[in-house]
Order: C-alpha cells, then sequence, then structure tokens
C-alpha cells in the first residue's frame, strides 16, 4: 500500500484520475459490448454472497484489486438492463451522456432542500421541466418537480388529493377523516394501491373499475361506481387514469373520465409514467387527449428518456396544494431568502423527502445532447420497431397479438388450432422461460382474460431491427420444440 493511502483525507487526485479514465473506458466497453452478454444473469441465487468475504477489509485495497472484483463478481450478477435485448417488463434507455451527468451529480453531492444549499439543483430542475412541458405539448399552467419513481410521484398525487377534499387529516390524523374512496382501472399499476396502503387510506377504499375489450376503463362504470358510493356516505375524491397501463400500454379515455371528475369533484391523477414520454412525438399526441384536464400527470424519463435510473416527474397544477399537504419547516431550516425573491422555491416544501439529489442534471444533458428532433426520432424508431414485430406476429399462423400496440410494447402470445387455453398458456410460459434461460433475450409476461400473454417492450438506444429478428427467430423455433414435445 502506498505512503498516500496511510493518510487520511480521500483518494489522492492523480490516483483519481488514473482510475477515472480506466473505468470510463471500461464503461464505454461495456456499452459498447454489451449486447454479448447474457439479458439475465445466470448466476443462482446466493452466489455473489457466497463468493464475497463475510466481513469488510480492515486495510484499504488497491484499486485494481476492487475493479478486478467487479469484472469477475459483479459482471456476472448483473442483469443488462440496456442490453438491445432487454425487452422484458419496460425497457430502459439510460444514455451515456445521462450516465455522466450521474458523476457530476455525485461529485456536487448537494442534497436539494433549501435553494441555498442547492441552487443549482432547484433552478435547472425548474428551467429542464419547462422546456419539456412545451416538448409534451401541456398547457402552461402546469408546473413540475422531480422524485424518483412513479410510485413516489403518484403517492404525492393521492396526498395532495387527499389533502383537497379532507384538510383536517393533516391535524387530526385518520380518525377525523370522511369515508373516503378513489377509482382506478382493474389495469391500473399496483403502486397506486400501494399508496392508499400507506396514506392510511385501506384497500377497501379503493375501487377497481372493470376494462372493456381493449384494456380501458369503462367509464360508465365509473360514473355508475361513484354515484352509487356518495348515495352510501362515501366521499368520492380521486380517478387514476392511465396512459399506458403496466401490462398492455392500454390508454384510458382522459378525456371523458375529466368530465366525470368534474362532476363529481374528483381530482384527477394521470399515470403516463411509461407513455407520457411518446407524448413528445406529434402523431401520437391523439393518445393524450385530455390529460391537460388532470390535475397531477406523472412521467418517467428513466423509461423513455435516455436517462438512467431514478427520474419521475410529477406536472402539477396546484403547486401551492403539493407545498400545503407536505410544508413543514423547523427553526433551523427557516431562511430569508423567501421574503427577497418570490422566485425562492425550497424543494423540502412539495414532498415528503427533506433533501432530493441533483435529478435533473441528467435529464438536461440528454436534452441538450439529443435536441428535441433527436429524441423524437429516437422514440418513434422504438414505435416503428414494436409495430414492425406486431405485424410479424399477425402475419403468422402460429402467433396471436393479443392487445392493440398504441406505443412500443406488443402482447401477443404462441398459439395453435384445438389447443385449450391451459394448454396454450403452458406452451408459453415454457417458450418464455426457455428464451429468458437462453441469454439471448428476455420477455415477461402477463395474464389478459385468462390468457397467458408474453409482452415485449422496445425502449432502449442500442436495439435494432436485427435484435427483434432474433427474438422472432427464438420463438419459432422454441414454438416449434414445445409442439413436437406435446405431439
Amino acid at each position: 500500500m502506498s505512503d498516500n493511502r496511510k493518510n487520511l483525507g480521500d483518494i489522492p487526485t492523480e490516483e483519481f484520475r488514473r482510475v477515472g479514465y480506466e473505468i470510463i473506458n471500461r464503461i464505454a466497453d461495456y456499452l459498447e459490448n454489451i449486447e454479448h452478454f447474457p439479458v439475465l444473469s445466470q448466476n443462482r441465487p446466493g452466489d455473489l454472497k457466497k463468493a464475497l468475504p463475510q466481513s469488510a477489509p480492515k486495510q484499504g485495497e488497491d484499486f485494481s484489486e476492487i475493479l478486478a472484483d467487479v469484472e469477475k463478481l459483479i459482471f456476472p450478477a448483473v442483469t443488462h438492463w440496456n442490453h438491445p435485448n432487454f425487452h422484458g417488463l419496460f425497457s430502459t434507455s439510460a444514455s451515456a451522456v445521462g450516465i455522466f451527468a450521474d458523476m457530476f451529480a455525485s461529485a456536487f453531492d448537494m442534497k436539494a432542500m433549501l435553494w441555498r444549499t442547492a441552487p443549482a439543483s432547484t433552478e435547472l430542475e425548474q428551467v429542464t421541466l419547462e422546456w419539456l412541458r412545451q416538448m409534451l405539448n401541456l398547457p402552461p399552467d402546469f408546473s413540475g418537480i422531480i422524485y424518483d419513481t412513479a410510485s413516489v410521484s403518484s403517492l404525492h398525487a393521492i396526498a395532495m388529493a387527499r389533502q383537497k377534499a379532507a384538510p383536517q387529516i393533516r391535524e387530526e390524523g385518520m380518525n377525523a377523516q370522511p369515508r373516503l374512496k378513489i377509482y382506478c382501472s382493474e389495469q391500473a399499476h399496483s403502486s397506486i394501491e400501494k399508496a392508499v396502503i400507506l396514506l392510511g387510506l385501506g384497500r377497501k377504499s379503493l375501487v377497481k373499475i372493470p376494462t372493456d375489450d381493449q384494456f380501458r376503463i369503462q367509464t360508465d362504470e365509473l360514473q355508475k361506481a361513484i354515484v352509487q358510493d356518495r348515495n352510501q356516505g362515501f366521499l368520492p375524491f380521486c380517478v387514476v387514469a392511465t396512459i399506458g397501463t403496466t401490462s398492455t400500454a392500454s390508454v384510458d379515455n382522459v378525456e371523458e373520465i375529466a368530465r366525470i371528475c368534474g362532476r363529481e369533484n374528483c381530482f384527477l391523477h394521470v399515470d403516463a409514467a411509461y407513455a407520457g414520454s411518446a407524448a413528445i412525438i406529434p402523431e401520437l399526441q391523439h393518445h393524450f387527449k385530455g390529460w391537460e384536464m388532470a390535475d397531477t400527470i406523472v412521467i418517467n424519463p428513466h423509461k423513455w428518456l435516455f436517462t438512467p435510473f431514478d427520474l419521475s416527474i410529477l406536472y402539477v397544477k396546484d403547486m401551492p396544494l403539493l407545498k400545503q399537504t407536505f410544508s413543514l419547516v423547523p427553526e433551523y431550516l427557516k431562511t430569508s431568502e423567501g421574503d427577497v425573491s418570490e422566485e425562492v422555491v425550497n424543494q423540502m416544501d412539495y414532498g415528503i423527502q427533506l433533501g432530493r439529489r441533483f435529478r435533473s442534471l441528467k435529464l438536461w444533458f440528454a436534452m441538450r445532447y439529443f435536441g428535441q428532433e433527436g429524441m423524437i426520432n429516437r422514440i418513434r424508431e422504438n414505435c416503428r420497431l414494436a409495430k414492425l414485430f406486431a405485424n410479424w406476429i399477425e402475419e403468422s399462423p402460429n402467433f396471436q397479438l393479443l392487445a392493440p400496440v398504441h406505443f412500443a410494447l406488443v402482447c401477443f402470445r404462441a398459439w395453435r388450432e384445438g389447443l385449450s387455453q391451459d394448454e396454450l398458456n403452458s406452451i408459453n410460459e415454457k417458450i418464455m422461460d426457455k428464451i429468458n434461460a437462453s441469454g439471448k433475450a428476455y420477455i415477461s409476461h402477463t395474464k389478459l382474460n385468462g390468457n397467458l400473454a408474453l409482452r415485449l417492450s422496445v425502449g432502449s438506444l442500442r436495439t435494432e431491427e436485427r435484435h427483434l429478428k432474433k427474438v422472432w427467430e427464438l420463438l419459432n423455433h422454441y414454438l416449434s420444440e414445445e409442439l413436437q414435445a406435446s405431439a
């Protein structure tokens, strides 16, 4: 160990430079060669834990040893979300320029709570989210704030709705509440139910409305449920609509839902965590009709705007209401800047966090590097590839589409006439498991009307047509294997 390592303080500057260059080179090589890795980690549960010491080293180690273990131990345990054949869940689209921004954010290590503790984070967030608001064609009465994930963004939105409907709960607790009811589609994300649990409303306060044959919330059933609950003494206070559901990327009729909310005095939150980024594409904006009437909208740039995880945006019409919901200022955090300038925003007032990371920097980097046209073209290409894959499904006698393809998610299944639903479900599950075990690609599944549907998501910056052809070949190969085995 060098003499420098025996001293107090951080890594010496020259060593930091040397190792930094080496790490950047390794990351660049990783991204350039990522498709040569198996998409899913081939490790078994516990492999990494067993390979690591049971306690931390007593003496500091040289960085060469640390980096060697990244290669030897960490890489095999990584599921490669940036892989061009990662098609499960929702594909990530982290860009290298976003990685640069994350490095700066970590170096600054600022905690954005008061303006004075993080002027750069506070003000760049406002500017960047205003740029994006314009790109999304949202009206100027929306202001944005960044959280980590859509789960947290939606939690804040529902808390706002509760504050608006029953402000006494903030002081008196749930014992003072009216009997509240919140509504969502049966296809809504599970984070809505978790938010209801966390806010103390109870799962019985959440009403899941059935969907139609395109997996959209049935607005007549929504209206009926609200009226029925009100007649029974409940207070309907919030509706969650979805543009781009998790299972199928279905699109609720937000315009009609907004009219219902207006008539019934309900807060409207729109979950567009996945699909919201696609609103920057002119020919896709018809899917977002009516979202300008919402009270809050969540969009996740870490899903589809080339921003490394995590970055979720909550667009809000009534920022004072959000502040009323969460602001709590102890003496040691009181400052005078607010008296000097109305422009001062203390971000700690707008959520459950006190401090938050400098997340806007990575979105700003991506917006600057790619530009509006570059972002539009990349998302448009993802959608083109998904539609191409859907065409292959439709043209094949061995596969069926199970949901409309609005964006870049395809829900489908292998199919053969004469097989029961249970037999088809079994075959499709086996096909999926074989593809995923191969390491060549990763797809996921959902259940639609009892049918096991395979899900193929396209969202990576690195996915090309050849990668989808690989999946198509794998699907047909493993279907043939399963049919022969069951013959």
